[in-house]
């Protein structure tokens, strides 16, 4: 049987290897030769860099924190009205990008907005006559990827509340324990673990976000790996930065497994009847309900309405060839990524099937990888082994006298689509992974008894089983490639854009009327996985 997997696992191994290979490239850089100009950054804006990279990633937690956890429980511990609707538009925000919603903000809270016009019409104010908060700071950045964040808190404490014990709930109301009593003593603590992981995604995304804080002026360790790369012409120097934040986020990710190492839930949540939810009464019940509906209405109602009425007014300025291009681009990227990733995602987990050892499980997360490193860090990763391609291609072209071909790699759509399947490839995988484990193994035995070799055992068993598993993998790592900012700003090629950077162009260039439209439509986009991921949580009580 070792012998037969031999394919097999050779294929997972080099796939591997490849999706790899960024994250390695990486540390191989920044080991190299120190040059002046990372010193200099060390001596002078480092420092700066560090403390708002750690202000904002504390207080988007604290926010997300506040923000997603009182929902969840209110979603699925309380009897509301509209909670039908609230349960999935609460996820909503997710779907927007922090960029679009930081750039909606600005226009609405900047000296020129309608809000400061309208104070200053309603109470006659003068310039200088009042004080009014800056939104393009760190803590108008903390509020806005709060804002947009939240729902990963949200959704994995949601899910954690409806699958606690019933029991526990009933004893509590025996005692006496008032709903607030309940979620401190029971609810709370037993969704620790749900709370800690949905934290530590937010703390990623944080620390990868670029185009917020770009756009707000506040420098973190994500722009100083945009600026040394590009403002410097220093790649080493931005590698040397990349290794600093992956080192931060693997100590995040290991800080969060240790604080739960030696925390066991058992939990058998058994079917009741009974609804033994909470009827809030009076304030109680309205404060619920204003604070689950004006968190929609400010992280996602508001900003689509106001995208959808500036893509309504400027229509014909915005429906332009060059609109019409850069949506193909994005398509084009998407679709290529996302048949590349899924095709990736069949052998590994297939090679797990079949082998079911150390190498295959180690080949299974090591693929898994791309996804903790941040859009801007995997670009540089991406970059310097698509570069030492296109160096040697040219130099063996020079070698044996032929025409030099150029940029191949670095200069076409490969290195976007690299990025993407490194990234994304993860993605692909949790989802075929969870449906390839409902395939019964009686039916891997029974194909081989009926002498169908492996390739015929995937083609006739295991595919037509997992299409839908398959399909649901193609779609999200489609829409996330669909609307990622920062790997598509530093490597596409020249005169190349994506919907997600043309937004980007002319938002930073104050235009974002003529940024509505495709805005809009890379938030409907993103509404798709959404969808399907509320519905896996639509389980009676």
């Amino acid at each position: 049987m070792k012998e037969k997997n031999a394919v097999w696992k050779t294929s997972s191994g080099v796939l591997t290897l490849l999706l790899v290979l960024p994250i390695l490239a990486i540390f191989y850089t920044a080991l190299g030769e120190t040059s002046d100009i990372f010193s200099h950054l060390i001596n002078t804006v480092m420092p700066t860099y560090t403390i708002n990279t750690v202000l904002l990633v504390v207080g988007v937690l604290i926010l997300s924190l506040i923000l997603g956890v009182p929902s969840a429980w209110f979603m699925a511990m309380c009897k509301l009205p509209s909670e039908k609707v609230l349960q999935w538009a609460l996820v909503l925000p997710l779907a927007m990008p922090g960029y679009i919603i930081g750039y909606i903000f600005t226009d609405w809270f900047d000296f020129a907005g309608p809000i400061q016009i309208w104070l200053r019409n309603v109470f006659e104010w003068g310039v200088g006559d009042y004080w009014f908060p800056d939104i393009r700071t760190v803590g108008g950045a903390t509020v806005v990827l709060s804002l947009v964040l939240y729902p990963y808190v949200y959704l994995l404490c949601r899910a954690a509340f409806m699958e606690q014990n019933v029991s526990l709930l009933q004893s509590a109301r025996l005692l006496k324990c008032t709903p607030l009593e309940s979620f401190w003593r029971i609810s709370l603590p037993l969704a620790r673990p749900s709370i800690a992981v949905g934290l530590s995604l937010v703390a990623m995304e944080t620390i990868g976000d670029f185009g917020t804080v770009s756009y707000f002026a506040v420098n973190t360790l994500t722009t100083a790996v945009y600026d040394t790369w590009l403002g410097y012409s220093s790649l080493s120097a931005a590698a040397k930065i990349s290794a600093l934040m992956m080192m931060v986020i693997v100590l995040l990710l290991g800080a969060e497994r240790y604080s739960r190492r030696r925390q066991k839930l058992f939990q058998n949540q058994y079917n009741s009847h009974e609804d033994f939810r909470y009827e809030l009464q009076g304030w109680k019940k309205w404060f619920a309900v204003i604070w689950c509906w004006g968190l929609v209405s400010i992280a996602f109602i508001f900003p689509l309405g106001q995208l959808v009425i500036y893509a309504y007014k400027y229509f014909a300025q915005s429906w332009t060839p060059e609109f019409q291009l850069y949506a193909m681009n994005s398509l084009k990227v998407s679709i290529i990524a996302a048949v590349i990733a899924v095709a990736i995602a069949i052998v590994v987990n297939f090679y797990r099937r079949l082998a079911s050892n150390t190498s295959s499980q180690v080949f299974m997360r090591a693929s898994s990888l791309g996804y903790a490193v941040p859009g801007t860090v995997l670009a540089i990763g991406v970059m310097v082994p698509v570069l030492f391609m296109d160096h040697a291609i040219n130099d063996f072209a020079v070698w044996m006298e032929w025409k030099r071909p150029g940029l191949l790699f670095s200069g076409s759509m490969f290195a976007i689509v690299f990025a993407m399947v490194v990234r994304f490839s993860a993605v692909a995988i949790g989802s075929i992974e969870t449906s390839l484990s409902k395939v019964s193994p009686s039916l891997d035995m029974a194909s081989r008894t009926m002498g169908c070799k492996q390739n015929q055992m995937l083609a006739r068993v295991h595919f037509p089983l997992i299409k839908r598993g398959i399909l649901i993998a193609g779609l999200l790592v489609f829409i996330e490639s669909m609307k990622e900012l920062n790997a598509a700003l530093l490597l596409r090629p020249f005169n190349f854009e994506t919907l997600a950077t043309y937004v980007y162009n002319f938002a930073s260039d104050e235009h974002l009327e003529l940024a509505a439209m495709p805005a809009v439509l890379l938030v409907l986009v993103g509404l798709i996985p959404l969808i399907i991921v509320n519905r896996s949580l639509e389980q009676p009580h």
